[in-house]
């Protein structure tokens, strides 16, 4: 998971990795056991050196501690079921490539980038300022050598939700890879 920090004038930002654990699939306020498709929110908070992730049904959630790092409301899954994979890495850049040329889509453009770091199909190289002196990460990607600037517009929670669903159902399946003929498998890694 990667935490950015507000977006108040600053030199850098800095983007910390964190080893999150999966779903307990217990709820940490009654704990009762979430079933599978139910809906439940999970939360990250520092314990001691470590960062935790706990568990709610929705029911029993009531926001998230004054402590948290971060919160998302989230679907359990199966697991059983086949993990999701992505899309594969040239599949991916191109749909980054032509958010890039649509002027409405600044929050979804900046989401993305943010997973193609953290799929290490793009490198952060810099941040500036755009030309009304928004800032914007430059990103450079190794496969096609080219460099990106992209401002950032962080989108509200419920944007947020949307954004990811739309990925989610643009980019993801439960099959296994589905670039036939890319020869690429990085991107189920």
């Amino acid at each position: 998971m990667e935490l950015i920090p507000s977006l108040a004038p600053r030199a850098c930002v800095y983007m910390i990795d964190y080893d999150i654990q999966r779903c307990s699939r217990r709820c940490a306020a009654t704990d009762r056991e979430l079933k599978d498709g139910e809906t439940c929110f999970s939360v990250l908070v520092p314990e001691g050196a470590a960062v935790v992730r706990r568990d709610y049904a929705a029911e029993a959630w009531q926001g998230p501690p004054e402590n948290a790092l971060g919160w998302w409301k989230t679907t359990v899954v199966d697991p059983h079921a086949g993990r999701p994979h992505w899309a594969p890495s040239d599949v991916m850049l191109h749909y980054f490539e032509r958010l890039l040329d649509d002027p409405s889509a600044a929050d979804a453009r900046y989401v993305m980038a943010l997973l193609l770091v953290r799929r290490r199909l793009l490198r952060v190289e810099g941040h500036e300022q755009d030309d009304t002196g928004r800032p914007a990460l430059v990103l450079y990607c190794s496969r096609n050598e080219q460099q990106y600037r992209v401002v950032e517009v962080l989108p509200s929670a419920e944007r947020a939700a949307a954004i990811q669903q739309q990925l989610a159902e643009l980019l993801q399946t439960n099959t296994g890879n589905s670039g036939q003929g890319t020869g690429d498998n990085e991107a189920a890694q």
